[in-house]
């Protein structure tokens, strides 16, 4: 028989979740990161990032760029799939490509802003540094399985105008902002440098950018808050009956502790999982509380962006069954290890 007193109580505890999360982080951490993406996603030129994986450039520049573009291009675990299949499709090499979507999901700007703000910035930074360093591995190890050989490539294109120069300016002031909350924390001189800040940025805005392209940063990131912030207000609530409900003794015997065993449970159920753009935060964080060590956290915040089983089936089909099992085992793998070595050494 359904329980209805259960079912009030569960959404009870749910919907405290969210309220403390529009409490504690939405003001000084969540709109910053909208502006920030949002600025990223449409004052960043893509055709401007892309252009490094053609057959002009040298292994060592794409594989860089691969490594790092997705901070530049602020592309979550769904949007990189197109962006990925047109790189490998126009000629970039499996390694090149295959650095680039394991990448691009786990150093979105947002995603490592929220991951540091809610589980600490060890994980945060973590997280950033050793999926760009494993994605290179990835990359590396799936062109000398596959690409034998590979003509040598000449020349390289950089970026060079005042508007490439004005974004990168833009785009420190907006982090200054998200980071200066973690510097001060007397309330006056908080209010003051980040009024500051904002006044500035917003002065700098109009004198660099031109009314359409502000506009296009203005829609760019009410996008991403109506597309991400349903999704993650979800996540908090459906997390937060998750710690009412499951046994915190059961998490800790399964992913507790620092053992190698932990962090593959962790990778291998993080690769089967869909995690919208950031609700993998808050789950993680739930487990957390429950015992989860920080070892198979990372595990699955290195696994959880990369796979997911509607992902698994599309790259698939991009490169071919015996390519993407490649891929995706190297994933869970360097996420396993990585977790370990990190809840061995690091915590």
């Amino acid at each position: 028989m359904f329980d209805l007193s259960l079912f009030y109580h569960l959404a009870i505890v749910g919907l405290g979740s969210v309220q403390e999360y529009l409490a504690l982080h939405v003001l000084l951490c969540l709109i910053p990161a909208f502006f920030l993406a949002g600025a990223i996603a449409s004052l960043f030129s893509k055709e401007s990032v892309l252009k490094f994986f053609g057959n002009e450039t040298p292994k060592y520049i794409s594989y860089t760029i691969a490594a790092i573009s997705g901070c530049l291009l602020a592309v979550c675990s769904c949007t990189v799939l197109p962006l990925f299949a047109g790189i490998y499709r126009r000629g970039a090499g499996i390694g090149p490509a295959t650095t680039f979507l394991f990448s691009a999901p786990a150093i979105n700007i947002l995603a490592i802003v929220y991951t540091a703000k809610i589980l600490g910035y060890d994980l945060g930074v973590a997280r950033a540094v050793i999926a760009i360093t494993l994605s290179i591995f990835i990359g590396i190890t799936m062109a000398a399985i596959f690409e034998r050989h590979r003509e040598k490539k000449e020349g390289i294109k950089i970026f060079g105008d005042d508007r490439h120069a004005h974004s990168a300016y833009l785009f420190l002031l907006l982090l200054i902002i998200l980071v200066i909350p973690e510097i001060l924390t007397a309330r006056i001189p908080l209010i003051v440098m980040e009024s500051c800040l904002v006044l500035l940025t917003i002065f700098l805005s109009f004198k660099w950018f031109s009314n359409d392209e502000l506009r296009d940063w203005m829609s760019e990131t009410w996008f991403l808050v109506r597309q991400i912030t349903p999704l993650l207000l979800l996540g908090v609530f459906f997390a937060g009956i998750m710690v009412e409900l499951l046994p915190a003794n059961r998490v800790v015997a399964v992913v507790g502790g620092t053992s190698f065993v932990s962090s593959s449970i962790a990778s291998v159920a993080a690769a089967l999982m869909y995690f919208s753009t950031l609700t993998e935060v808050p789950i993680i964080s739930a487990l957390t509380e429950l015992g989860m060590g920080r070892g198979p956290a990372l595990a699955m915040l290195l696994a959880g962006p990369a796979l997911s089983l509607p992902n698994m089936i599309v790259i698939s089909r991009i490169m071919g069954v015996k390519k993407a099992s490649v891929y995706i085992t190297l994933v869970v793998i360097v996420a396993s290890v990585a977790g370990f070595i990190f809840g061995l050494y690091f915590v």
